[in-house]
């Protein structure tokens, strides 16, 4: 059977999500998860469709893929099928040329796991490798650490505080009230969590979403920022034990977050909540 590449929509984001729920383990290579599909249900159910690609044979989804912001594809493949040359060949035609609807032309990037088949045949059509990222991971097994702060579980009559305290730990956030709303009519919310953390004085400092894939699989940490009138005060590592501690509720078997490497201060404040860092990965990148 031949590979046909598709566009979901929104009937079928839910399978794309249950599909990407089957692929976490935490013996895998980092990848995408069902949380950055929630994370970026932001924009809105129809958005997200558009920017979701598949890849099936015979009626099963072989690859999954997110246009996560313009030039950028964040691809992830069916554990078995990672080095299935058929696979890795059509994936790489269809995400270098334009007209096939998945990147376009000039400048792009794509993170696909690094082990996979298609890493070696982009290097071959002359795609370079773009600035590391650390995957970083913390094993749920033990209880997790009280954060000595006080946590809120967030829900929509507390949306706003979640989205003031987002929009002020990260520079040119766009997230809005509206935003989170549609974020929590995505399939994936119904297993996430978004905590905010207060100070002695009830300011709100801190902020994260955490999302699990389900019992015995690893959950993730996407976004997890620090209110830039708060920091230096360790309310980075409190929500982040916050979020360890959630996603233990929640089943999950491990916690894991991926940074840039260059952004040491976010990766000593998870080495600080008991995360380990794990190889680095690099994005595929494309000149203009």
């Amino acid at each position: 059977m031949a590979i046909e590449l598709g566009r979901p929509g929104i009937d079928g984001l839910s399978e794309a999500v249950d599909v990407l729920r089957e692929w976490q383990d935490d013996g895998a290579p980092t990848q995408l998860h069902p949380g950055d599909l929630g994370w970026f249900w932001r924009s809105g159910a129809e958005a997200t469709a558009a920017a979701v690609r598949t890849w099936s044979r015979d009626g099963r989804i072989l690859a999954v893929g997110l246009l996560d912001g313009p030039g950028l594809l964040r691809l992830t493949i069916a554990p078995d099928a990672h080095q299935e040359e058929e696979l890795a060949r059509r994936l790489v035609a269809d995400m270098t040329d334009p007209e096939r609807g998945v990147l376009p032309g000039g400048k792009a990037n794509i993170e696909a796991p690094m082990a996979a088949r298609v890493q070696d045949l982009l290097r071959e059509e002359g795609w370079d490798t773009d600035e590391p990222w650390t995957p970083l991971r913390r094993d749920l097994t033990e209880p997790v650490e009280d954060p000595g702060v006080r946590i809120e579980a967030v829900g929509p009559a507390r949306a706003h505080t979640y989205v003031a305290v987002h929009r002020a730990a990260f520079d040119g956030s766009r997230f809005t009230d509206e935003g989170w709303h549609a974020m929590a009519t995505g399939s994936p919310f119904a297993d996430a969590r978004c905590l905010v953390a207060y100070d002695d004085h009830g300011d709100a400092v801190a902020a994260v979403t955490v999302w699990s894939a389900g019992p015995g699989r690893p959950g993730l940490l996407e976004p997890m920022g620090v209110h830039r009138e708060h920091r230096r005060h360790g309310y980075g590592a409190a929500i982040t034990l916050a979020a360890a501690a959630a996603l233990r509720e929640l089943g999950s078997s491990t916690a894991i977050v991926c940074t840039p490497s260059s952004n040491t201060a976010a990766v000593a404040t998870y080495r600080s909540a008991g995360f380990h860092p794990r190889p680095e990965t690099r994005d595929r990148c494309r000149g203009a």
